[in-house]
């Protein structure tokens, strides 16, 4: 985590604005926009004074471990301060609200969706419709709204994440939009913009089996590279004819509130950031960019968690 990303990253996590920080920092506001914007770099005993300030307002109690990163250490703190997510998430209509417009609209923009977030919103909450918008964009949302309730209370009942669980997020999240929703493909297919082969359909099956088997065993302290690892390989398997993507978040919420931390929110905004790291995951086996942006998307869980976002 670079300076921009902790001080951006401090703002939202205290609820001060620039202004505020700059001074609880003893530095010029000029000062201190140069360095959220990477103009200039503050010098020791700044950067000293911003890792106390981020300790703080993060929960960590160690701020200089060269054994980790401090990206690392805020998710341990996060996770230590909320230990069930989801029981949150359900006690709390506002916040599982949040988090149904957050994924649902940042997930399907991710995949050429044209609706805004405002029109997500109605669709979503105000059974609204928008006459400029397509219908299927419309039934997108919707139904991922449905998949995502779905996932929550899955979860909620303790069930191990299974091939019929993923067949079933399929299903609600394509219904009424393909007729084979909720089954595996049947034809050879290619991930648009990318030359990283998919799987042979004759194995996607046995692929599926083999995936779910992996995610089942695996170790839960180390979830977010596990997640990330799992999710690079659901997309080069590419299961279904369509959906892929959408499914394959809606796979990662689902082990990340197993394991106790909210779901993973990748925005629109890191669109190509995700896309660049998936492929050097799938390609290259370099897994720590996909690691990166997926520990973002948690933290934006936390943010959306505790209100701040």
């Amino acid at each position: 985590m670079d300076i921009q990303e902790k001080l951006l990253l401090l703002q939202q996590l205290s609820g001060l604005s620039q202004d505020a920080l700059a001074r609880r920092l003893g530095v010029s506001f000029a000062a201190y926009n140069r360095w959220v914007n990477g103009r200039a770099r503050p010098r020791a005993q700044a950067v000293r004074k911003i890792d106390a300030l981020f300790a703080q307002h993060a929960g960590l109690h160690i701020v200089s471990d060269s054994t980790r990163s401090p990206k690392v250490q805020l998710l341990s703190a996060r996770r230590k301060a909320h230990p069930r997510p989801l029981k949150v998430i359900q006690a709390h209509p506002d916040i599982r609200d949040a988090f149904l417009l957050a994924l649902t609209f940042h997930t399907n923009r991710i995949e050429g969706s044209t609706l805004t977030e405002a029109e997500t919103a109605a669709i979503l909450f105000a059974q609204g419709r928008s006459p400029r918008k397509s219908v299927i964009e419309q039934l997108e949302a919707k139904n991922h709204q449905a998949a995502l309730e779905y996932m929550f209370t899955y979860v909620a009942k303790g069930k191990p994440i299974s091939e019929a669980f993923i067949l079933r997020c399929h299903e609600i999240l394509l219904n009424a939009i393909r007729d084979d929703a909720g089954m595996y493909r049947n034809h050879p297919v290619r991930i648009v913009g990318s030359n990283i082969p998919t799987a042979n359909y004759l194995k996607v099956p046995a692929r599926m089996s083999e995936l779910v088997k992996k995610i089942q065993r695996k170790a839960k302290s180390e979830i977010i590279s596990h997640a990330a690892a799992v999710h690079a390989e659901f997309e080069q398997i590419h299961p279904f004819a369509d959906g892929n993507g959408r499914v394959g978040r809606l796979l990662m919420h689902a082990m990340l509130l197993k394991a106790h931390f909210p779901p993973a929110v990748i925005t629109q905004q890191k669109r190509g950031q995700y896309m660049k790291a998936l492929q050097r995951a799938q390609q290259d086996d370099e897994m720590g960019p996909l690691v990166d942006v997926s520990a973002d998307a948690v933290l934006k869980g936390y943010l959306i968690l505790e209100r701040k976002a």
